[in-house]
């Protein structure tokens, strides 16, 4: 078979193949946009997905925020709330020590130390219950490339995916958000929902 039609076949194949996990909740192509969820409930013990414990070591947190990467974490945060607020949903209130391991978590895969998935979430949640005692725990997880604002395209993904909407809307009143922005221009996006115990 001539090389060039095996390249287009092969090219079709991948399209049909980025067009199926289109209808799950995510899209391929130039601008991609993938997502992950992960939901624990500490009070029953129950995982939704499993993940390792390899906890993520702290890098260039300083850097992150002086390139504007803090002002998009803002606006994460605020559509979250403006969405929530729109389903009759109490805001979450942003935590910064929770804040702090989503970003760790960002900066990670954006630097391909951690593959894109919720690899180290029970270290990061550990790492949170030192400081906040909690009844329940998610986390939605995010990558996108190549569009003007990169923070809609994220929370619009998380709302059209049942799991990431159901973390989205669930039963917390605490949050993080981390973002971290790779030299290709990919934005890696991590929010953590918590529930406090006294909440």
């Amino acid at each position: 078979m001539d090389n060039n039609i095996f390249k287009f076949l092969e090219f079709v194949f991948n399209l049909i193949v980025a067009m199926t996990l289109a209808s799950c909740g995510f899209e391929s192509g130039n601008n991609i946009i993938q997502s992950e969820n992960i939901d624990t409930n500490k009070t029953n013990n129950k995982t939704k997905s499993s993940v390792s414990t390899k906890k993520s070591q702290p890098n260039n947190l300083a850097a992150n925020n002086n390139n504007g990467i803090g002002d998009l974490e803002r606006l994460t945060h605020q559509q979250i709330n403006q969405y929530r607020i729109s389903r009759n949903l109490p805001p979450l209130k942003l935590d910064k020590s929770i804040s702090q391991q989503a970003r760790i978590n960002s900066q990670n895969m954006a630097q391909d130390k951690v593959p894109f998935s919720h690899e180290g979430f029970e270290g990061r949640i550990a790492s949170v219950s030192s400081t906040i005692s909690y009844r329940s725990a998610a986390e939605n997880i995010a990558y996108n490339q190549g569009y003007r604002d990169p923070v809609e395209r994220a929370v619009a993904g998380w709302i059209k995916s049942p799991g990431h909407h159901k973390n989205m809307i669930g039963n917390y009143n605490l949050t993080g958000i981390g973002m971290a922005k790779n030299s290709q221009g990919e934005y890696y996006f991590t929010q953590i929902f918590v529930l406090e115990n006294n909440f």
